[in-house]
């Protein structure tokens, strides 16, 4: 018998999947997927994972249940699994916008509900992934968390901070690599070939990134150490910054956060 069903095996689905298996958490053959086109995700049956189109069967052989499908796909899937959900069951959805009440009103019946928002480096286990739960389901989040630790990093906020965590974890990806992006044209620019200057950008990057998670430092103490009086570093900084650059990248968070504000 499987212990985990997803229920949509897209692109989210399959990485939680592999992820999972990666960080030996569980096995492939405890792990059973579900798709409409199972075709899409046939090599995952050669790595052992379980397939089914069959969305009740996956969740009458499972315990967790996580669901991955699109939000406008939600109501329909509910409505079609909520005869074989029971009390033993523990539901992990990883759909935006859609709160744990809504997802208990669907179902009309006592589930557990456990709602994670991770990030596309979900699938080289290197998510940051944001966990709540429905009112009453507290006690279920450790066991929730410990799978997605072995994802990434974890964080338990509060529901109304989901979609906060939406724009700043999930669209965030895009938002660093828009300056990834820049950096690289700029390294051109200065006559590095395309694929050197993305190296240079994309490590440089990790390594600020991951200076701040070691140390738990301020992104400003780390700026001192690199910016000498009148060095090319702090013009440069000060050149940015005259041209908008934290009140443009504040911008379009608040932008993003006003948008999935207004999704229903």
């Amino acid at each position: 018998m499987a212990t985990i069903a997803i229920i949509g095996g897209g692109n989210l689905g399959t990485a939680i999947a592999l992820g999972l298996v990666k960080s030996k958490l569980i096995k492939p053959s405890a792990i059973i997927i579900t798709r409409r086109n199972l075709s899409k995700i046939e090599p995952l049956k050669k790595e052992g994972f379980l397939l089914t189109t069959d969305n009740c069967e996956a969740i009458k052989k499972s315990r967790l249940i996580f669901l991955c499908v699109q939000p406008k796909q939600l109501s329909g899937v509910l409505a079609n699994v909520a005869h074989v959900l029971t009390e033993k069951h523990l539901l992990i959805s990883t759909i935006t916008g859609v709160s744990t009440e809504e997802i208990a009103s669907l179902l009309k019946k006592k589930i557990s509900i456990v709602r994670a928002m991770p990030n596309t480096a979900i699938a080289i286990g290197q998510s940051m992934t944001c966990l709540c739960a429905k009112a009453g389901d507290e006690k279920k989040l450790p066991e929730v968390q410990k799978l997605f630790n072995g994802l990434g990093q974890t964080l338990v906020i509060e529901e109304r901070l989901m979609k906060a965590a939406t724009v700043l974890a999930a669209s965030g990806i895009a938002f660093f690599m828009r300056y990834i992006r820049a950096a690289t044209q700029g390294g051109i620019q200065m006559g590095f070939d395309a694929e050197e200057a993305q190296l240079i950008a994309s490590q440089t990057a990790k390594g600020a990134a991951s200076l701040l998670l070691a140390s738990e430092s301020h992104p400003e103490i780390e700026i001192d150490k690199v910016t000498t009086p009148e060095g090319c570093t702090i013009s440069g900084l000060n050149e940015m910054e005259h041209q908008g650059l934290s009140s443009a990248l504040i911008k379009g968070i608040i932008t993003s956060f006003e948008k999935i504000n207004k999704i229903k």
